[in-house]
């Protein structure tokens, strides 16, 4: 059964090359500077001042495939190395295709890169992981319904803060921001008319681990949460004292909902391939 999947996944590598748009050039090579200290950085693409070239500098495997595949780091199945080794990309989209390229079409070709220059080969399947779920214990909601219709708040410029450090919303939309709550740094969040499934996928980021909506409220809200910034995959504990502490505790006290532990069958990406070295330029 194994060879028969990584034999299809080969197979649909190879498809996916042929026919997946592609850059007009690319440079691949080990990062020129990389270290404990060094800032990665991914810049070009559509949406960005520069759609036509692309510069990812001091960047892991990882975050390009993460990028490439518009997936979570949790749904990732892959070798350390994938996390730690760094490359810098250059490359230039095809001319005459910057105006409709979609970022779709942009993943793709950032797909086909990894398959051209570091024959990386994965295939997906559905594996449990331990998560939340998140639910809303009855008559304790305190969210506000909304609703509010109208365009999304532009993220051009960072919104104005309020006296008690959460951003200011002056249309639909999410944004967190971090500030200083005392001496502790503190991360502070409004939503403007967002449905729940936005606060889980908010939870899933912070917490990088699934989150599912088991809330049964449906519609638009209005609310605001602040908790101390959440260690990368880790588990808080059930219960604490401290309402700012993480998010287990803030999530009841300040929306009135709670995150329950459970295990959840989530769709994860396997790296079956890859080199460390990438093929010459």
């Amino acid at each position: 059964m194994r060879q028969l999947v990584l034999s299809f996944t080969l197979a649909c590598a190879a498809l996916a090359q042929s026919t997946s748009p592609a850059f007009e050039v690319a440079s691949v090579k080990p990062a020129a500077i990389s270290g404990r200290g060094v800032r990665a950085s991914m810049r070009g693409g559509p949406g960005t001042s520069d759609p036509v070239n692309i510069a990812f500098t001091n960047v892991t495997l990882m975050s390009v495939l993460l990028r490439a595949y518009d997936t979570r780091s949790w749904q990732v199945i892959a070798p350390d190395w994938l996390s730690s080794e760094r490359y810098d990309i250059a490359a230039t989209v095809p001319p005459g295709s910057t105006a409709a390229l979609s970022k779709e079409q942009f993943n793709l070709m950032l797909q086909h890169l990894l398959s051209d220059r570091f024959h990386l080969i994965l295939h997906r399947e559905t594996r449990q992981i331990s998560g939340y779920e998140l639910i809303a214990p009855r008559g304790s909601s305190k969210l506000k319904p909304s609703n509010e219709t109208g365009p999304a708040m532009s993220t051009a410029a960072a919104p104005a803060i309020d006296a008690e450090g959460f951003p200011q919303l002056t249309s639909p939309g999410l944004v967190i921001m971090e500030g200083m709550s005392g001496k502790a740094v503190v991360s502070y969040v409004a939503a403007r008319a967002q449905p729940l499934s936005a606060l889980a996928d908010l939870l899933s980021k912070e917490f990088r681990l699934p989150v599912l909506d088991n809330t049964g409220l449906r519609g638009q809200f209005d609310f605001r949460i602040m908790f101390a910034p959440q260690a990368p995959g880790a588990l808080p504990p059930e219960n604490s004292e401290d309402s700012a502490a993480n998010l287990i505790s803030a999530v009841p006290q300040q929306l009135g909902l709670k995150l329950n532990r459970r295990t959840i069958a989530v769709d994860v990406f396997v790296v079956d391939a890859a080199d460390r070295i990438p093929t010459a330029n």
